[in-house]
């Protein structure tokens, strides 16, 4: 592959990427306009959204495996998945850290 090939490849990725994640973003606010009309905490849709705009990043920047893992990551099925990872992981977290988030209160008015 040659040098212009190369580099017609990344631009187009860099494009159809950018509009894919300006439409997969747009599609994902809606949602979470929807979860607060509602009430709702938009929780799920907030992490759906922070991974398109890292799919946004990886994909502008030129490479192809980054390319895959921002098209990737644009793919909706395969963000519910890294969503279920990722809430695992941070629910793991917090459970194995409940008892280090003490708090220790000190009135300043006592003496030493």
């Amino acid at each position: 592959m040659g040098a212009p090939a190369t580099i017609s490849i990344i631009v187009l990725t860099g494009v159809l990427g950018a509009f894919l994640a300006k439409k997969q973003g747009l599609l994902t606010m809606q949602k979470a306009l929807q979860e607060v009309r509602m009430g709702n905490a938009p929780a799920e849709e907030l992490l759906h959204g922070l991974l398109i705009i890292l799919a946004g990043i990886v994909l502008v920047t030129p490479g192809f495996i980054t390319d895959t893992i921002g098209f990737l990551l644009l793919i909706p099925m395969i963000r519910n998945i890294m969503f279920s990872v990722l809430k695992a992981k941070v629910e793991t977290y917090v459970s194995s850290n409940k008892n280090m988030n003490k708090v220790i209160e000190i009135n300043p008015d006592d003496e030493r």
